[in-house]
């Protein structure tokens, strides 16, 4: 499919947070103990009332697709705390030490998790008596300059039910990669990327760290759809902006129920550790986008803390869902007529004949198949043209699901052809080849003071005349605009002090 007209292009962004929230939905299943006690909060981009005030625990994205270098193995990626700012130190991005990040498996269809990776994190100071992340360049995971560090452990759980079975540690101690604090910091950030990429018994693979935001789209949506006249489209709004992100590739066989029923469901949630010392469920997402455009208000709590078995609570959003009628309201397109239970088949239980388990149970999770071959060359719509390999089944990088969910919820699959979008239609960054595959997250030491005194950017434009004193040769300057990063500050202190000394003034 192509681009679209500028009115479609709006139109089509706004859609696609529906659609993924569709998913999250209405399911039916019957209640169940859960595994350990959960209860209040939200995912996503900052898209529930509880959850936007904890960003350590937000869940923004998950994705699903069998490795297309490896096609034996299926890669899950897992993103937590939306809108990392490169420059946000001096106290960067780590998991929270009080957190379980979960990644569930679904190997049979029931809404009940058989298969859980729980990811728990440590974290490390080597020198308290600074402020600095890192206090010289790093050049390695074990670098002593490297001050603040992470190792994390994994469990395996199997559950039946969502009672447990039994509990294995399959990781300990293994090194999170850090912050990308900048390039006079880290001159070499994929090189730390690399040390962090550790390999586990059975064939199994997991990273853990910093990367580039994955997800593009334009969120402006939300000022009432895209300005109300479509002048708000086209900017990839997580430009720029980074996660920290779990990505753990394993192989098919280990998580499928078997070779005649290859389909998984995924997601993932987070559990936080509450003053009572008792782990609640805070965050949950699987499809995209559920719980901002799907969910009320009223709803948006309550389905972070909840589980795909009781999904049934949160049908009528999906089959009576607001945002086509506010695309009618404001665009005068027609809105499809409900129940929507065409979108019920697509998110909540899987296309039938490609990611549709036998006997399912209607829940919201991403769903693949993972006997489906990785596309030679990907189509970002996915299903919606003719790619199987791509979203609605499992979610690829490149999947452009704010597109492909915006022309399902207006109607593409009861005949409406459309070709709605929000004009964005790939990430600003390319992404690997080989895992984790999410980009290398963007430095802290971007933009002008990065560019030294080339072009407009003179340093002296920057941070001023005043560092560098009367009669005195560009050393100074120099070292301190190369320490852009959280060490450089040091350079910087530095060169203050001995410029007011040399003025004979107390620092």
């Amino acid at each position: 499919m192509t681009a679209i007209s500028k009115r479609g292009a709006g139109l089509r962004s706004v859609a696609t947070l529906v659609c993924g929230a569709l998913a999250a939905g209405g399911l039916a299943a019957a209640g169940v103990t859960a595994l350990e006690p959960g209860a209040a909060a939200a995912s996503s981009h900052r898209e529930a009332p509880l959850i936007s005030g904890t960003p350590q625990y937000d869940n923004t994205d998950v994705y699903a697709f069998v490795s297309p270098d490896k096609p034996d193995t299926t890669t899950i990626i897992a993103n937590w705390i939306p809108f990392e700012e490169p420059a946000g130190g001096p106290n960067f991005f780590t998991f929270a030490e009080d957190a379980q990040y979960d990644i569930h498996i679904d190997n049979n269809g029931d809404a009940q998790g058989e298969l859980l990776f729980r990811y728990t994190f440590k974290t490390h100071t080597k020198d308290k008596k600074t402020f600095l992340y890192n206090t010289g360049p790093v050049e390695s995971l074990d670098d002593p300059d490297l001050n603040v560090t992470q190792t994390y452990d994994i469990d395996l759980l199997r559950l039946k039910k969502q009672h447990l079975v039994s509990r294995t540690k399959i990781a300990d101690d293994v090194p999170v990669a850090p912050s990308n604090v900048g390039k006079a910091s880290m001159p070499d950030y994929a090189k730390l990327r690399g040390q962090a990429i550790h390999e586990l018994a059975g064939g199994a693979t997991t990273f853990a760290g910093q990367a580039d935001d994955p997800f593009f789209l334009d969120l402006r949506v939300f000022d009432l759809l895209y300005g109300g006249n479509l002048s708000e489209v086209g900017n990839d709004t997580l430009k720029g902006y980074n996660v920290n992100s779990i990505a753990l590739q394993v192989p098919n066989h280990l998580i499928q129920e078997s070779a005649d029923q290859p389909i998984v469901g995924v997601w993932s949630t987070t559990q936080r550790k509450n003053a009572q010392g008792h782990f609640r469920q805070v965050s949950r997402l699987g499809n995209p986008l559920v719980n901002e455009v799907v969910n009320p208000i009223e709803d948006k709590d309550t389905f972070n803390a909840s589980g795909p078995w009781d999904d049934a609570q949160f049908l009528d959003n999906v089959t009576n869902p607001e945002l086509p009628k506010l695309i009618e309201a404001i665009y005068k397109i027609p809105a499809p007529k409900e129940p929507r239970n065409d979108l019920v088949d697509v998110f909540l239980k899987g296309v039938q004949g490609l990611n549709q388990p036998p006997h399912v149970t209607p829940s919201e999770m991403l769903r693949l198949n993972t006997s489906i071959k990785p596309a030679a060359e990907p189509k970002r719509l996915g299903v919606l043209d003719g790619d199987n390999a791509g979203f609605p089944n499992g979610r690829r990088l490149t999947d452009d699901v704010i597109d492909a969910s915006l022309q399902v919820v207006e109607g593409e699959l009861l005949g409406a052809k459309n070709d709605l979008g929000d004009a964005v239609d790939k990430n600003d960054k390319e992404f690997e080849k080989a895992f984790p595959y999410v980009a290398l997250p963007t430095e802290g030491s971007r933009g002008p003071l990065a560019k030294g005194t080339s072009g407009g950017n003179d340093v002296r434009s920057q941070i001023g005349d005043a560092l560098q004193p009367a009669g005195s040769d560009d050393t100074t300057l120099i070292a301190a605009s190369a320490g852009a990063g959280a060490g450089g500050i040091l350079l910087i202190g530095v060169a203050l002090m001995w410029w007011r000394r040399m003025r004979g003034r107390a620092y």
